[in-house]
């Protein structure tokens, strides 16, 4: 039997739905909400020895609330994981409390447990370079190695994330000057291609051996499927162990580096934030704080005073 009574697992499909529809989430952060609230309504079931209906909703109390912290705590969930489930559940409360005219205070009220944000970590210029080099040997496949590095390089030279550079179809290729990203929440963005980028994309094309098609994906796998993200993860992996680079070192860090080496060489930080389509200036704001941090280590390290 469900732990969850049929009535908000329609409001909470509602809510899903009108997520969707008025501000654009993509389905990762829907079905992560979706995981959240249905975590934090099955407790409470639990909690209460009955399934909660929407009057039981309303009348969850700060004690309730309490509860549920505790319990996920005593279940190893980090401070940085139970702020956004937290927050998933009040999104759903305050949406829930408009719908329905309850007073959610004891579940808003609630304070998020607080954590340090962790800086991005990106690679150093020539660790930036010489992970793509270090790429491209890691097949025995010509086509594979150079599939391999026009995907990566993407990722550096463009700010891409996987998802983004690995949902290009055919219809993309050969790359043009700038590309028309569609990212998280549907957010489009116009993405310069460097030269080097599109040499790489278009040494794969000539290379693969299956046939490209307007609709199919732009970068295949080895029987031509799509290919996917953890090719390109475990190829980056056996790269950076060769390197002696750290586990942080991810198709991820290359969209991290591409930030950073672009704020470092002067870039506008409106400019990195159009680039990187971000929503809120203050998500790039972070790669300020690792600028700074890595002057810091320099002149600590080089200052005779410090």
């Amino acid at each position: 039997m469900s732990l969850i009574s049929p009535a908000c697992r329609d409001a909470l499909q509602h809510w899903l739905d009108s997520l969707g529809a008025l501000a654009g989430r993509s389905e990762n952060t829907k079905n992560a909400y979706r995981g959240d609230v249905t975590e934090f309504l099955s407790f409470m079931t639990l909690h209460h020895s009955a399934r909660q209906g929407l009057a039981a909703l309303e009348r969850i109390t700060v004690a309730d609330m309490r509860a549920w912290m505790a319990d996920q705590r005593n279940s190893d969930v980090g401070a940085r994981s139970l702020a956004r489930k937290l927050s998933a559940v009040k999104t759903f409360y305050r949406w829930l409390a408009e719908r329905e005219g309850f007073e959610p205070t004891a579940v808003l009220s609630t304070r998020a447990p607080k954590f340090t944000k962790k800086l991005p970590r990106p690679l150093a210029q020539d660790a930036a370079r010489a992970m793509i080099d270090t790429v491209e040997l890691q097949s025995t496949s010509d086509w594979v190695a150079a599939r391999d590095v026009a995907v990566v390089t993407l990722l550096y030279g463009c700010g891409l994330r996987i998802s983004e550079a690995l949902s290009l179809k055919g219809t993309d290729a050969p790359l043009p000057e700038a590309l028309r990203i569609l990212g998280k929440g549907d957010k489009e963005r116009i993405v310069p291609v460097l030269p080097a980028a599109r040499s790489a994309v278009d040494r794969y094309l000539r290379l693969c051996p299956h046939p490209q098609s307007p609709g199919a994906p732009l970068f295949r796998g080895v029987r031509g499927g799509a290919l996917n993200p953890r090719a390109i993860q475990g190829v980056m992996a056996k790269a950076r162990m060769q390197l002696g680079l750290p586990a942080t070192a991810t198709p991820h860090a290359m969209r991290h580096s591409f930030a950073t080496h672009l704020l470092s060489a002067g870039g506008d930080l409106r400019a990195i934030q159009e680039l990187l389509g971000h929503a809120s200036l203050s998500t790039t704001q972070t790669y300020t704080a690792v600028d700074t941090a890595r002057l810091m280590e320099v002149y600590n390290r080089a200052h005779p005073k410090a």
